[in-house]
């Protein structure tokens, strides 16, 4: 299959199997292996893109459905200097993350979020990156992180 979309704002395309999954077309043909794979059944969320404005699980959704759409990936989220995203930096900061398996899906989660939500709670980042598990550090960490980077992104448009 033939495929043209937009990812992290670019227009791409890329040929693909009937039956392969968006996750294995951005690592294989595209050769954007921040993305990962944790369980490749849609439970651990370190595959997590946004497809339309939306996180889903890229292990689920096949590549030919990418057509037409807009994708954003891990990445996409530094500024294209090189910049790191609020949410990137925090995360390093605040030591939330360390094997980096789910790194990626929890930026990209969070993300989100921040886009939607410029204020949340504790409980609303909670309930936000539930779909997302970490095996390492723990949530506490992810959390803060998220906050942080929440608060300065909000300093931000202030001035």
């Amino acid at each position: 299959m033939h495929v043209e979309t937009t990812i992290n704002g670019e227009p791409a395309e890329f040929l693909c199997e009937p039956g392969q999954t968006l996750l294995s077309a951005l690592r294989d043909e595209l050769g954007l292996t921040g993305t990962k794979e944790g369980c490749g059944s849609g439970d651990c969320g370190a595959c997590s893109i946004e497809v339309d404005s939306r996180v889903v699980c890229s292990c689920l959704m096949l590549a030919g459905e990418a057509a037409g759409k807009s994708i954003n990936t891990i990445e996409g989220i530094a500024d294209v200097s090189g910049r790191l995203h609020p949410l990137q930096r925090a995360f390093v900061e605040e030591a939330a993350l360390q094997c980096g398996i789910c790194t990626p899906g929890f930026l990209v989660a969070a993300k989100n979020l921040l886009e939607r939500n410029a204020e949340p709670t504790e409980t609303e980042i909670r309930y936000w990156l539930a779909g997302n598990l970490c095996r390492c550090t723990g949530y506490d960490k992810i959390i803060r992180a998220v906050q942080k980077a929440a608060a300065e992104i909000r300093a931000a448009r202030v001035t």
